[in-house]
């Protein structure tokens, strides 16, 4: 593969990061302290992209579509296939498991449409982002040109905002330090004489000692000029060393220019405290730019060379040995790089290094901190610059110390292999499933003892083993456990990489379970155990519930023989058995087998106690158990005292509701709370009245579809009447006081309460409402009576015949259904068919004739 197009492939991946770390893609600007001393000419902006070097920690599963998008446009304007960008991938630190991943994705997007498709995946749409060529906030790619070059090693040193490189200006006075102009000198004179002086270096480098004169200190030394002080001390009648000491320090210090030159960053004249080092000025410039050397920058001095720093020794020995402090007028100058390599892949930090004469292949390795954990070691292939075109040759390590690296060598460091030269696998029932070494003459035997031997629920009469065939094929070699282990059979010696599976007898069988209904207190599913009998089942279940019946209690049986030609076999066996009402343990044990489904019934005659509700105008309201089976409303009237003489007979209405709507069960031991019901019906009923628009009563009409219509007056009069209803659990009975107003609602003009009248019509009560609405459907009105019944109107001729309305009773006039109107359409066509019809006719009477 062109290397080019590895270079590339890296790049690409590269993209997908910062385009997932947004904040890796913004420039980081020097925070250089001195910036505002320097020229105009030092004075440039440097940017750069703090993209990372090894890739193997980049997860795919973390980048969203549109990020891989985009490096498939970076991929493909540079003529790189899918196949050749993820070896190139892999080449560059990608895992396996993430290269099949990113293959797997990119497959994904190849199906979906072009790479430049913009459709949102689930994914995004996930995290909330809107892939649009306009609204997608992802950074822009940088320039490719510039993403081609890999990093150089040092580079982002000088480019870091975490560090500064100040000189530290705390530091005790060096006596090498030479003093110059506009330096400040404390001389303390102490002892017998007390003396402290702060002289400043004039600029013709004096300074003015108070009653002694003027002392030249420039081009001294600290230690120099401390000397010179004290000998003109001595000179002017000071006992200095007879009880009286001199001490000369540094008090503010003067300011130098230093000029960079050559492949730096942002050359210039630089202004920087005198105590500035080599390193303070280079981080003040931003470094060496791409074509500078960083192993051979020069400090001149008077026109001399008079030190070479390396920053090599700084960034992988940390040492400053070539750090020297400048001096005013000092010029740093970076020459280019002379030869400079690459190494890639599997080592610690892969990057462009400088190598000087003398340095081989092993130095650097050593630069870049040496290979990773899964670098393949015993060759490095090598990219060299041969004439005209480049050619490929390996490195073999023995051969690392020395081989001279040339200009323009391009060295990869690859992965080891993705699999394992003495690995065999065991899985299934054993007790330690897993990896084994695979020694000389392991057997299959051998392995499972490894294993810690075979589980109690190992299947003994099939295992297998998946070997891999020379082609990397695979195939399945079957063998008995049993005659494996009791040695009956021959061991089977093992091979590399197979794979034994030993299944245990659970997974060979569905799981057992038998099912326990009826009077018990937890109903459903259980494990199956041997000789689980229907005593052990019941109480797994909770016990008998009350009123349980021991005796009878059914266990229903699968069947295998079943003849399929006959309508009347047998397709479960069903027996009889009666248990302890104690569950004692007894003779007789019925034992149960996997999937027994057993029924245990309530006992005969046991009734749990039903309740009615009598509400109203009787002498003792309230609930009365019911105390026979065909108790019916007079008797229950009975027990209560009668009606008040304030009783409507007519009004009274028996409230009968379904147990399956009030959430009881068959033996009413659960109930919901009759408020709840209420609210989950009113919830229905009001999303019946927006699809049914017609009325604002509807919930209230729809609710009384619990009421029974009863005749009271007739079932007083006549106990042995049809209309004696024989009472239920949860029935209410109730008698109202007398009526006297009538209810009108629905498609009325007013909706209101009327009072009632003896004689009143049913248009007199719609009037008394304001008269019939615009969307009345007239023959649809009903009246609902205080009873719960309900009569509607009947179409006599041509005429409504409306019920008769009684006290307490509710007039409801529903809205017309919508009408469909004929189109212009549909009557342009109906006029058409009738022409047509009518030529038709015209057409046979003329033949008749």
């Amino acid at each position: 593969m062109d290397y080019f197009k590895v270079n590339l492939s890296l790049i690409a991946v590269l993209i997908c990061f910062v385009l997932y770390n947004p904040a890796l893609a913004q420039s980081n600007q020097s925070n250089n302290p001195y910036n505002n001393q320097q020229s105009n000419s030092g004075n440039q902006t440097y940017n750069s992209s703090n993209i990372p070097a090894n890739i193997s920690s980049i997860d795919v599963n973390n980048l969203t579509d549109a990020q891989i998008r985009n490096m498939l446009q970076q991929a493909q304007a540079a003529g790189l296939s899918d196949s050749e960008l993820i070896e190139g991938l892999k080449s560059k630190g990608m895992t396996d498991a993430q290269a099949n991943a990113l293959q797997a994705r990119i497959a994904n997007i190849r199906n979906g449409g072009n790479i430049a498709n913009n459709r949102d995946t689930t994914q995004q749409k996930s995290r909330g982002l809107n892939y649009t060529p306009d609204s997608l906030n992802i950074p822009k790619l940088p320039d490719l040109a510039t993403l081609l070059k890999p990093k150089i090693f040092g580079a982002d040193f000088f480019r870091s905002v975490n560090s500064t490189f100040e000189p530290n200006l705390n530091v005790a006075t060096p006596l090498n330090y030479v003093v110059g102009p506009n330096d400040q000198l404390i001389v303390n004179v102490y002892g017998k004489s007390v003396v402290n002086w702060t002289l400043d270096v004039t600029p013709e480098g004096n300074i003015n000692i108070p009653g002694v004169g003027i002392l030249n200190v420039t081009g001294k030394t600290i230690e120099q000029a401390t000397t010179a002080i004290k000998n003109r001390l001595i000179a002017n009648n000071y006992a200095v060393g007879k009880g009286v000491s001199v001490q000369v320090t540094l008090g503010n210090i003067r300011s130098i220019k230093v000029i960079l030159v050559g492949e730096v960053m942002k050359p210039g004249t630089y202004t920087l405290p005198s105590l500035a080092t080599v390193f303070n000025a280079l981080y003040s410039a931003g470094g060496p730019n791409d074509n500078g050397s960083f192993r051979q920058i020069e400090i001149i001095r008077n026109n001399h060379i008079i030190r070479k720093l390396d920053i090599y020794d700084f960034l992988l020995r940390g040492e400053l040995k070539d750090n020297i402090v400048l001096q005013d007028q000092d010029i740093i100058h970076i020459p280019p790089y002379t030869t400079r390599v690459e190494m890639s892949g599997e080592v610690k930090t892969p990057a462009l290094f400088e190598v000087l004469p003398g340095e081989t292949l092993q130095n650097v390795i050593d630069f870049a901190g040496g290979f990773t954990d899964h670098a393949y070691t015993a060759r490095i292939k090598v990219i060299q610059v041969s004439d005209q075109q480049h050619k490929i040759a390996d490195v073999f390590e023995k051969d690392f110390s020395t081989y001279k690296p040339q200009r323009g060598d391009k060295y990869t460091v690859e992965r080891i292999l993705d699999r394992f030269e003495n690995r065999v696998l065991i899985s299934g029932a054993v007790f330690r499933p897993g990896e084994y070494e695979l020694k000389d003459g392991l057997t299959l035997s051998q392995l499972i003892q490894n294993a810690a031997g075979l589980k109690e629920d190992a299947f003994m009469g099939r295992g297998n083993i998946i070997r891999l065939k020379p082609d990397n094929t695979t195939e399945s070699i079957p063998f008995n456990v049993q005659g494996v282990m009791d040695k009956s059979l021959p061991d089977i010696p093992l091979k590399r990489e197979d794979s034994v599976r030993i299944s245990s007898i659970f997974d060979l069988r569905d799981k057992y379970t038998v099912t326990i209904r009826g009077k018990v207190r937890f109903p459903g599913d259980f494990s199956y155990a041997d000789s689980l009998n229907v005593e052990d089942l019941i109480m797994e279940a909770g016990g008998f519930l009350e009123g349980a019946s021991t005796k009878r209690i059914e266990v229903a049986r699968r069947v295998d023989n079943s003849d399929p030609r006959s309508k009347g076999s047998i397709i479960s066996q069903v027996f009889s058995v009666d248990v302890n009402d104690k569950l004692k343990e007894q003779d007789i044990n019925f034992a149960l087998k996997p999937y027994d489904i057993v029924s245990v019934y309530s006992l005969p005659g046991y009734e749990i106690q039903s309740n009615v509700m009598v509400e109203g105008e009787v002498i003792y309201p309230g609930n009365y158990t019911i105390q026979k089976k065909d108790e019916r409303i007079s008797d229950i009237l009975e027990r209560a005292g009668g009606l008040t003489a304030s009783a409507d007979i007519d009004g009274a209405s028996l409230k009968r509701t379904n147990n399956a709507i009030l959430g009881l069960d068959q033996d009413k031991t659960t109930s919901r709370d009759s408020a709840e019901i209420y609210k989950e019906q009113i919830a229905q009923l009001k999303g019946l009245q927006q699809t049914f628009k017609d009325t604002t009563n509807l919930a209230q009409a729809q609710l009384r579809n619990d009421f029974v219509g009863i005749n009271l007056r007739q079932i007083l009069k006549n106990p042995n009447s049809p209309t004696n209803l024989i009472l239920e659990d949860g029935d209410v009975l109730r008698i109202p006081k007398q009526q006297q107003i009538v209810k009108v609602n629905g498609q009325v003009l007013f909706p209101s309460a009327v009072i009632y009248q003896n004689g009143k019509s049913f248009k007199e009560y719609v009037l008394n409402a304001g008269g019939f609405g615009p969307n009345a459907y007239k023959k649809g009105a009903y009246i609902v009576y205080a009873n719960g019944t309900v009569q509607g109107t009947r179409k006599i001729l041509f005429f409504n015949s409306h019920p008769r309305v009684k006290p307490g009773s509710e007039i409801f006039v529903p809205t017309k259904p919508p009408s469909n109107p004929i189109t212009l359409q549909e009557t342009l066509g109906f006029t058409t068919g009738l022409a047509s019809l009518g030529a038709i006719i015209l057409g046979i009477l003329s033949l008749n004739k």
